[in-house]
């Protein structure tokens, strides 16, 4: 299984491969299983769906590590583009921004004034930003940006991968800063200096950290957990911690990623668990497609029969 995920997580920073793929139409079919389209209409659009099934939707505009100021405004400004038709079509989303698409990687400053932009804009229309989080490299300077915002605005959220061996720390500190917290497992190939290599330890850190945020209380507790995850076991675990603390709705949600398990997203939903759909849309959906099919050998299932059909 690691080398499974090891071979496609390759494939997701390989440019040349990239190149051949995202040029072939049926490739460009069966992505669409997981991104909802190439352009805001196609997405907004699959948003509508999904709240007419009880669902709420964070939406991804797909990008990652530009190379100029001008790609990083761009980015930014069609983040500003969604947010105003998310608030046009009154559907029920918010955003989740990449750091590096928003310029982290050449300037801190510049990054810090285009998220500053996108989670001042959403403060105005009564919504919500989240910033994602990316591999290790960037992870201490994610959470300073973040760090940084919340001091301004209290409509700003986070990511936590549990994989990180830091990510107890890092949980720890959002949870007293009463954070908006998304826990995932990690979805980039990491260094075992770093991050656990066995799955069983990622899951039990998982739950660790979920339980940190679950049982936090008193009167002040504030802190948000997304529940990141797919993992049927730990979504019981979740579900029976959540009525044994009596935790309220303001206080978590189960999130899921648009195209993997429908099923269970409905099924949460028809028995009154928030949840909410991680829609991304965009042209540069191939690495975002990649990290999809190195999760679950399912995924490349579903791609290998469609190639054939």
């Amino acid at each position: 299984m690691s080398l499974f995920r090891d071979f496609f997580l390759a494939l997701s920073t390989h440019a040349r491969l990239r190149q051949l793929v995202t040029t072939f139409p049926l490739s460009r079919r069966v992505a669409r299983r997981f991104v909802a389209g190439e352009t805001l209409d196609e997405a907004i659009r699959v948003v509508e769906k999904l709240n007419a099934q009880n669902l709420d939707v964070t939406f991804d505009v797909l990008g990652e590590s530009v190379t100029n100021e001008t790609e990083a405004r761009a980015a930014k400004d069609e983040y500003l583009r969604a947010l105003d038709a998310i608030a046009a079509h009154r559907v029920r989303s918010h955003v989740s921004v990449k750091l590096t698409q928003m310029g982290l990687d050449l300037s801190h400053d510049l990054c810090l004034k285009n998220m500053r932009e996108i989670v001042s804009k959403a403060r105005a229309l009564g919504s919500f930003a989240r910033i994602d989080m990316e591999d290790s490299r960037h992870t201490q300077a994610t959470l300073n940006v973040y760090k940084t915002l919340r001091e301004e605005f209290d409509n700003v959220g986070i990511v936590i991968q549990a994989y990180l061996y830091r990510s107890e720390q890092d949980v720890n500190a959002l949870v007293a800063m009463n954070a908006r917290v998304r826990l995932c497992k990690g979805a980039y190939k990491e260094s075992p200096e770093i991050a656990f290599p066995d799955k069983r330890d990622v899951d039990a850190n998982y739950v660790k950290l979920a339980q940190l945020f679950l049982e936090a209380n008193g009167a002040r507790a504030r802190a948000h957990l997304a529940l990141a995850t797919h993992d049927e076991k730990i979504i019981r675990w979740a579900r029976a911690l959540i009525a044994q603390n009596n935790v309220p709705r303001e206080r978590y949600e189960f999130q899921m990623l648009y195209g993997i398990r429908s099923d269970l997203q409905r099924k949460l939903a028809a028995e009154n668990y928030p949840v909410r759909v991680y829609v991304p849309y965009g042209t540069h959906w191939y690495p975002y497609f990649m990290r999809r099919l190195a999760e679950r050998p399912a995924n490349v299932v579903f791609l290998i029969s469609n190639l054939f059909r």
